[in-house]
């Protein structure tokens, strides 16, 4: 059977060496955040917060670390809810395989909601939004948020749980200038569920109905996250996974209530009704800034006797968001090709901060008659996945053929790049989409959600050797005198701090006057930026600095570039500006003095000694 409750979930947990308990008072303002960072960084178990300060609840956080964690506490469910998600992308194989999928019945009779009221553990007691764990995770933050929180909206048209959505939006508990106990500030981005909610409810006029679910057992925040297949509701995900059908029911003023949540907030959306909300230190590794969003007039809120608080902290990649991911990608395998003919793999590159960066193979079988092999069938798929759901917040997809090395594979960052690099027509190859959306949090475009996509595909026979070291001839101009490999065909090169897009143009002109007439096909990849060495000590740093500091439209330039029939490209190498821009968001940046107090919890004696 699957867990009733978190707490349960918690013990679990404990008895098996997958959790430890902070005894020490930990502070919700950075120091529960920085410790809850520095075991993840360690790989290290679920953390359990006994005491934390202001508050009579312990919070737990780093639930999902792992995958080794993640599939741990789904160990019973994995195998039979990836064939339920596999079996509802393709009901046929039912027919073609019945022996296969004989129990995806049971399974599917578990995901069934339940409306179960009677000894609701969530209405034990009330309380208030600040007696509430006030965890703030990084220095500039606009105030204490939600981290893992399901929010739970219903269509007005089409009343009723299986019309509903579950979603992950942050909620901003207070600061700015929300009243304290009365409003909270709801942030989401593009492309939600609950967007879709709230456009109704605007347009007929009325309030949206939101409940907010903290906590409850693990399978109820994973499926808030889940890219699920139309049709299949995040209720039914959560009640197959935990085997244990989601229960809920409606209270006196209509709001649903998760039966097995520890924490229940009610409240109100009115139409046109926004207050600023933020700063928030996001995925991306960069603080989103404070705009205006929903306002949420609070009505109740509710929680569990032994009520534990559910949170996790974002920040750069890898974070235990990344584990969410990984697990996602096990249970939903291949889900996302099959939507797409042709499409093989596609990779949202974590690294990268997810949406800046996509990887994809697909099959190139157009013209299979000629002998010149270059993009087409695989420029059809790009447009496809630009025009799919989250996929479409990308700003970069790098899009190759299977065909032209059926071993290559999306996650290997550094070897999809050779691949790619080896073959790119730079003077083709690159097709741009200006104006256009790119993701809430990304503050690399030219105001909040806008911004600009490149597809640049590759497909054909290897174009070239790419250069594995610098010749000893070569050489670049003042005041681009320090630079470094990053790998094979790639070289970052620090410049001066970037000053406005005129004076970058002066910059590509120098460099184009010095470079224009050398050989440098090895070398089809430039990456400008602040500090060489940081850039080129890892891929990680790479792929981090280059596509989340840059807005392909604004940011791309080459060498001998031209424009020709309003298509541009370049006969040397590509340059990526990925300098950081005055109106770029600042970088995450962990306070010195709390990190010293987790020292000391890692010191024998401490909580995390042996840990971190």
């Amino acid at each position: 059977m699957g867990y009733k409750s978190l707490a349960e979930c918690v013990s679990d947990l404990e008895k098996h060496g997958h959790l430890i308990r902070i005894k020490e008072e930990v502070d919700p303002f950075l120091e529960a955040a920085a410790i809850h960072l520095r075991v993840f960084e360690n790989e290290g178990p679920a953390i359990l917060f006994e005491n934390i300060k202001g508050t009579k609840f312990p919070a737990v956080s780093n639930l999902f670390g792992t995958l080794e964690r993640s599939k741990f506490m789904f160990r019973d469910t994995l195998e039979a809810i990836k064939t339920l998600v596999d079996l509802k992308s393709d009901p046929l194989k039912a027919v073609k395989n019945p022996l296969k999928y004989a129990g995806a019945g049971l399974t599917a009779f578990s995901a069934l909601p339940w409306n179960k009221e009677m000894f609701s553990p969530v209405k034990f007691g009330k309380t208030t939004i600040s007696a509430l764990p006030q965890i703030v995770n990084w220095p500039m933050d606009g105030g204490p948020f939600v981290t893992m929180p399901q929010v739970y909206t219903e269509d007005i048209d089409k009343p009723g749980i299986m019309n509903s959505n579950l979603g992950m939006y942050r909620i901003q508990l207070g600061g700015n200038e929300y009243i304290q106990d009365q409003e909270i500030g709801l942030h989401y981005q593009l492309h939600r569920g609950i967007g879709v909610h709230q456009t109704k409810a605007n347009a007929s006029g009325k309030a949206l109905k939101v409940s907010i679910f903290i906590g409850g057992p693990p399978a109820h925040p994973l499926a808030a996250v889940m890219p699920l297949p139309e049709g299949l509701s995040e209720m039914t995900f959560a009640g197959a996974l935990g085997n244990r059908r989601f229960r809920y029911f409606y209270d006196e003023e209509g709001f649903c209530i998760s039966s097995d949540a520890d924490f229940v907030i009610t409240g109100t959306v009115e139409p046109g009704q926004n207050k600023p909300e933020g700063p928030f230190g996001d995925h991306l590794g960069y603080y989103s800034l404070k705009h205006l969003f929903p306002l949420m007039k609070v009505r109740n809120v509710y929680h569990r006797k032994n009520a534990i608080w559910s949170f996790t902290v974002v920040g750069r990649p890898p974070q235990e968001d990344t584990s969410f991911g990984a697990l996602i990608h096990e249970i939903t395998g291949s889900a996302i090709p099959k939507e797409i003919p042709g499409l093989h793999e596609v990779n949202a590159v974590d690294a990268a901060g997810v949406h800046p960066l996509l990887f994809a193979i697909g099959s190139e079988r157009y013209t299979p008659y000629l002998k010149e092999k270059k993009p087409q069938e695989i420029l059809t798929i790009a447009n496809h996945i630009l025009g799919k759901s989250q996929l479409s917040l990308a700003k970069y997809l790098f899009i190759c053929s299977k065909e032209d090395d059926p071993s290559l594979k999306t996650s290997n960052i550094q070897g999809f790049f050779k691949h790619i690099l080896e073959r790119i027509d730079l003077s083709r190859d690159l097709h741009f989409y200006t104006r256009t959306t790119i993701d809430t949090l990304d503050y690399s475009g030219t105001d909040i959600n806008s911004g600009s996509k490149v597809a640049i595909a590759a497909a054909g026979d290897k174009k070239r050797n790419i250069w594995t070291e610098l010749p000893q001839s070569f050489s670049l101009p003042q005041p681009f005198t320090n630079y470094k490999m990053v790998m094979p065909g790639v070289l970052a090169i620090e410049s001066p701090g970037f000053e406005s897009y005129q004076q970058t143009e002066h910059e590509i002109e120098i460099l184009n006057a010095a470079l224009s007439s050398k050989d440098l096909d090895g070398l089809p990849l430039f990456i400008l930026c602040d500090d060489a060495g940081f850039v080129a000590h890892t891929i990680n740093n790479f792929v981090w600095v280059s596509f989340t500091r840059s807005n392909p439209s604004h940011d791309i330039y080459g060498i001998n570039s031209f424009t020709e029939h309003k298509h541009w490209g370049c006969k040397g190498p590509m340059i990526i500006d990925a300098r950081l821009k005055k109106h770029h968001a600042p970088e995450l940046i962990k306070d010195k003095k709390v990190e010293e107090r987790v020292n000391k919890l890692g010191e024998k004696g401490g909580s995390l000694y042996g840990i971190i």
